[in-house]
């Protein structure tokens, strides 16, 4: 995880990393009632990663954010 934050650079974080927690935070409130905190947690976090994966093939492919790096 910490390899992760650290290759983050603001423009990701931003474009990114930032809307997709902010549609994430509000698809959680607005449908996830399972009064546990565990699967809402579980479920948070699973719908934060496809709508990450989302916005940046989206970015990706408009041309926001750079294409994947492609290592040996």
């Amino acid at each position: 995880m910490l390899t992760f934050l650290r290759n983050l650079t603001v423009r990701n974080l931003l474009v990114a990393e930032a809307p997709s927690l902010a549609i994430s935070i509000v698809i959680a409130e607005v449908f996830y009632k399972f009064h546990s905190f565990t699967f809402e947690c579980i479920a948070f976090l699973a719908t934060w990663a496809v709508v990450g994966f989302m916005t940046t093939t989206i970015g990706r492919t408009i041309g926001l954010l750079p294409a994947r790096e492609q290592h040996a």
